[in-house]
């Protein structure tokens, strides 16, 4: 069971994976500078599709020799987009990355009919991990970037993400804390109501390879202090390894209240409900997040 990113690059050292990762528009440092990094740990071979003068230009600033890549020029962001994700669409790719392109140019390539990596009536989503150095474990969660406010089909399957990405770290059985505001079933609140049910869906195996409870607050989630306060009797409160947020909203500000107000803290973040994972990391996000979500990618790739 991998429990710190650290322990994630040990392990896919020591089992010796090396995936295929496809760069769209990587022309900007931090992208560059995270799948160089990918490359030197050996866990990915790399292509980089954009403008190779300026590739160039970024190695030779940061002293990484361009000869670690593959570089396919393409000096139009638009379709060197579109090209990284046919790519990966047509097997040239085991997992794809968002360099310096919009998202909106990124998730449009993703979603074409034809050339995309969203399967029919696919369910595209986002699982994000968290290693805070508070918490016993790494936090599996979803979902705080694509859906705003996902109803109870699309909660089953992010759950499921959720889980099929846990269990690629290492967790056999992962527990899965469906979040509201309170851990009372309130009928007032819909978000307690289809926690409840989710719960019950994990009770009788219609969530499978994992263990649910819901509704759940934050607080007796992630805190053993909390469920002896309050007496909870949970087989996933105060030890859970998944939070699904019950919307776009709640699981953003518990992203970026990590990332920001909490020290010492690592993430990774990838597209998933695609043919392949996609790292969707902010062009403002560090080099240290970027590295992990590669990794993240590649895991979930070498079950």
């Amino acid at each position: 069971m991998i429990t710190k990113f650290s322990e994630l690059f040990e392990e896919l050292r020591q089992r010796n994976i090396c995936k295929k990762l496809v760069v769209a528009w990587g022309v900007d440092e931090h992208s560059i500078e995270a799948a160089y990094k990918a490359v030197e740990a050996g866990f990915v071979t790399a292509t980089i599709v954009g403008d190779e003068a300026m590739v160039k230009s970024v190695c030779e600033a940061n002293g990484f020799d361009a000869s670690k890549f593959e570089i396919i020029h393409n000096p139009v962001e638009l379709k060197a987009v579109a090209q990284a994700v046919q790519m990966v669409h047509d097997g040239n790719g085991d997992v794809l990355m968002k360099g310096l392109c919009s998202t909106d140019k990124f998730l449009r390539a993703i979603l074409n009919k034809e050339t995309g990596l969203l399967p029919p009536k696919g369910l595209l989503s986002h699982v994000g991990v968290i290693e805070n150095p508070n918490y016993h474990k790494l936090i599996f969660m979803s979902d705080m970037a694509v859906i705003p406010l996902p109803d109870l089909r699309q909660k089953v399957k992010i759950a499921g993400f959720m889980v099929s990405v846990a269990h690629s770290f290492g967790i056999d059985k992962p527990k899965v804390a469906f979040i509201a505001a309170s851990e009372q079933m309130l009928d007032s609140m819909p978000a307690c109501v289809e926690a409840a049910q989710l719960a019950k869906m994990c009770d009788r195996g219609q969530i499978k390879g994992c263990i649910g409870d819901g509704p759940l607050a934050l607080d007796v989630a992630i805190d053993a202090e909390s469920v002896a306060i309050k007496k909870l009797v949970s087989p996933v409160a105060g030890d859970a390894d998944c939070l699904l947020f019950p919307n776009i909203e709640s699981g953003n500000v518990f992203w970026k209240t990590n990332s920001k107000l909490a020290e010492g803290v690592r993430q990774a973040g990838m597209l998933v409900g695609t043919t392949a994972p996609c790292v969707l990391a902010s062009r403002a996000d560090s080099v240290d997040t970027k590295l992990n979500s590669i990794a993240e990618a590649v895991m979930s790739v070498s079950k």
